[in-house]
């Protein structure tokens, strides 16, 4: 899909992004860029899953509905906003750190809109919800510090706006601050997970981009799974160093194995293209994937009881 949509902004923004990626090294630029890993996707499954497979399966669900929310909630709001990114529209601004590396940088279905600021949603979301849960300064800290860190290095790269980040990161705090609420309130597992889908149903009819439909894959199957778990698995969190590495290792090996195998009966052109077939394609693979990661794998955890006799 051609990069269309609207192009707004602050002549400020443009000449803070050109002003930074003109007098900050390339080494600085790469440091700066790391810490946008935390508002990606393997860092989070990663995060999510030492939280959920090891630490704490009931703060993991929390962590991991509010993260999931974040995805959703983003991207309906970007396919609202239809904001264009910077690099779209100023030739003095570069992508240093693209979305979707597979797909062309101007292809939107692929890399996104750009407000708000995904990766800052999902450090708010991820961070701010352990910080809200357990309340120790220490982790208020890092929900803190991490989240501005990202959201910098989202205009660094070129990739967002600075008002795209403002607007991540109050979208993350508005989640953060809901899905606890609704589970306290709601108690019936069943009733809370239909409010949640019911609120994200609108999306299927205007979303085109393919944030959305991965976010609306994982809600999907992280709730299948947790449903899963309570009726069937029972598995019990681990704090022994061993088995927490073992976890979380595999987990993260099936989620790449499942990641590469399920594109397998499609083509690249297919599945970057933007076609409603597509993106209905992507939702049903992340749909799987969390199902399988956060259901299924862990009934293997089992076997750890036999293996220390």
């Amino acid at each position: 899909m051609a990069a269309t949509g609207n192009t707004f902004f602050f002549p400020w923004e443009v000449s803070l992004m050109e002003w930074l990626q003109g007098h900050i090294s390339a080494t600085g630029i790469s440091i700066i860029s790391f810490f946008s890993m935390f508002g990606e996707e393997i860092l989070l499954v990663l995060f999510l899953g030492f939280i959920y497979w090891c630490y704490d399966k009931k703060l993991g669900r929390t962590m991991g509905l509010s993260a999931i929310m974040g995805l959703t909630w983003n991207a309906m709001a970007k396919n609202v906003a239809l904001r264009r990114r910077p690099y779209f529209d100023h030739e003095g601004i570069r992508i240093l750190r693209v979305v979707e590396p597979e797909a062309d940088i101007y292809n939107i279905a692929a890399q996104g809109y750009s407000f708000p600021s995904g990766h800052s949603t999902n450090a708010v979301t991820a961070f701010g919800s352990l910080a809200v849960n357990l309340r120790k300064r220490w982790m208020i800290a890092i929900a803190i510090a991490i989240p501005m860190l990202t959201g910098f290095s989202r205009f660094v790269v070129g990739a967002h706006y600075p008002t795209d980040v403002l607007g991540g990161w109050l979208l993350g705090l508005i989640i953060v601050l809901i899905v606890p609420m609704l589970q306290k309130r709601v108690k019936n597992t069943l009733a809370l997970y239909g409010i949640l889908l019911l609120v994200n149903v609108p999306g299927f009819f205007y979303c085109k981009s393919a944030d959305y439909y991965t976010g609306a894959g994982l809600l999907i199957g992280f709730m299948g799974a947790t449903l899963l778990d309570d009726h069937c698995v029972h598995f019990e969190n681990t704090r022994k160093p061993l088995w927490m590495v073992v976890r979380l290792l595999g987990g993260l090996a099936i989620y790449l194995a499942l990641s590469t195998v399920l594109k397998l009966p499609f083509s690249k052109e297919f599945l970057s293209g933007g076609s409603t077939a597509a993106l209905l394609v992507r939702c049903a693979r992340y749909a799987i994937i969390a199902f399988v990661d956060f259901g299924l794998y862990p009934m293997l955890f089992r076997l750890e009881k036999r293996a220390n006799g």
